[in-house]
């Protein structure tokens, strides 16, 4: 299995021999030794894959890096946190997926709506199986535990992942920028319950379903 290390805190160095790696097309920023590259189409588990994607428009497109030496990965001078799964599924936006070890799977699962009045699934990247992934956040993440006793409430502009046996759900909301008088649309907010994690960035992206 390929080796995941951070070279800094924005480079991704991954050490393999042999093995494949999926990552985001263009991460590459140098490597050694003997590497072959392959676009991935949809970025999802074959045509199943494509074709939800095309249907949600949650675009990820993939390539695969196989061969021997050291291969490091960066985007926009994003900070980079290493996820490791157990047999368990990683749910992520997708610009916020670096690289993930060959062998790990990745799909788009229907998580919910973003707003009653509107009406439009909220569709995410997800990522299964034993191994890691290189998630990506703008400025260092922030790892939220939720537990039974503490649920979490989420801007939906700053949400960048969640792991473990959650429950997501959406409800309408007044933010910071709403009481400004700055919001547009329907302002809304992304709730977990249960018992993981949910990863955070210190900076807000911007939302379909209005400025939240």
């Amino acid at each position: 299995m390929a080796m995941f290390r951070l070279q800094s805190s924005k480079v991704l160095a991954v050490d393999m021999t042999g093995d494949a790696v999926k990552a985001k097309n263009g991460s590459m920023v140098a490597y050694d030794g003997e590497m072959a590259f392959k676009k991935l189409s949809g970025g999802g588990e074959g045509i199943r894959g494509m074709v939800t994607r095309r249907l949600t428009g949650e675009q990820m497109t993939l390539m695969e890096v196989k061969g021997r030496g050291t291969c490091w990965f960066a985007d926009r001078a994003s900070e980079i946190n290493l996820v490791g799964l157990q047999g368990d599924k990683l749910y992520v936006e997708s610009s916020n997926l670096l690289a993930t070890d060959g062998g790990l799977r990745t799909g788009t699962e229907f998580t919910g709506l973003r707003g009653a009045s509107q009406g439009n699934g909220l569709f995410t990247t997800t990522v299964e199986g034993h191994g890691q992934a290189a998630i990506m956040s703008d400025g260092p993440a922030v790892v939220l535990r939720v537990s039974p006793q503490y649920p979490l409430t989420v801007d939906p502009g700053a949400y960048v992942a969640h792991q473990g046996n959650l429950r997501q759900s959406f409800q309408s909301g007044v933010t910071f920028r709403t009481l400004l008088g700055e919001g547009g649309g329907e302002a809304f907010q992304m709730r977990f319950e249960g018992d993981g994690l949910v990863y955070v960035q210190p900076s807000e992206r911007n939302t379909i379903a209005g400025d939240v």
